[in-house]
């Protein structure tokens, strides 16, 4: 199918709204992207924040009344004025498969990949965790979940009970699991995330040592190894939480967390753990630790 888009110059102020009008006018998906490369930092909980130059563009099928998409945008009270936009005829192609071309096994320490259930495996006898990318976050190519594999391939999780906290798709659980844990529990606040978690576990043959819950229904448990691939607030505002699933002399790492922001999570938890590692990779850090008897 041949598609045509809409690119719209938009700001913080203006950008959801601008979202609104091109879904109401029949848009067939919506993307913000940054027009100026300016980087957001970690936002409130439960906010949405858009960069002070966003461009906001829509699709729609190529047939669609592009005139008036633009009316109705020309409506609005902060656009009439100053709408600035470009439409574009999409080449026609087959998109599903341009965007599995862009995923290919990615390897992380000596042993451990993370493959698409697309493409062959490179090495059958390395440890191999089929992944595809989906609705939950964590396929492998984010800093954050890599510097999480690095970690845990690096471990002796033979027989252990390992805890990922905030487990998006599970990727770290089934890889723990594959690399010899016994028990994997997964914790995260999204319903989709469990769902995810565990279809990826049957994907993997590993269903059976992983469990997955809500915070307020998991049961009581001490882990031999957490990992908490999150944001450095939750991981500042919920150490004694995080610090609980731990055993005393047990393995912690932490990601999700800029650079700038490492130091901050390390002095909180500097007072129960011994700190091991600051690990960085682009932008962003690892914390890793062993906490104290």
């Amino acid at each position: 199918m041949a598609w045509i888009q809409i690119r719209i110059n938009a700001n913080a102020a203006t950008a959801d709204a601008v979202s609104d009008l091109l879904m109401e006018a029949g848009s067939a998906s919506v993307t913000f992207i940054d027009a100026k490369d300016t980087p957001i930092y970690e936002p409130k909980i439960g906010t949405v924040v858009f960069w002070a130059d966003t461009t906001v563009i829509g699709l729609f099928e190529a047939n669609h009344d592009m005139n008036a998409v633009v009316a109705l945008l020309k409506r609005h009270d902060e656009l009439k004025d100053n709408l600035v936009y470009k439409i574009e005829q999409l080449e026609d192609k087959d998109w599903e498969r341009e965007w599995m071309d862009n995923f290919h096994p990615i390897q992380f320490g000596e042993k451990l990949w993370i493959c698409p259930s697309w493409r062959d495996i490179p090495d059958p006898d390395a440890v191999n965790v089929l992944l595809d990318p989906g609705l939950a976050f964590g396929t492998g190519t984010h800093a954050t979940t890599a510097l999480c594999l690095k970690w845990l391939e690096s471990q002796d999780l033979t027989g252990k009970t390992v805890v990922d906290f905030g487990c998006g798709s599970g990727i770290l659980g089934i890889a723990a699991i594959k690399l010899g844990a016994e028990r994997m529990i997964g914790i995260d606040i999204d319903p989709q995330a469990l769902e995810a978690s565990l279809d990826n576990a049957n994907r993997n043959g590993v269903a059976d040592k992983l469990e997955v819950y809500l915070p307020e229904n998991q049961p009581e448990f001490s882990a031999d190894i957490v990992v908490a691939n999150i944001l450095a607030q939750p991981l500042r505002e919920l150490h004694s939480v995080i610090l609980g699933l731990l055993k005393p002399s047990g393995k912690i790492a932490m990601s999700g967390i800029l650079e700038e922001q490492a130091q901050s999570v390390a002095d909180i938890y500097a007072p129960f753990i011994e700190l091991d590692d600051i690990a960085v990779e682009g932008d962003w850090t690892r914390v890793s630790g062993t906490k104290k008897a």
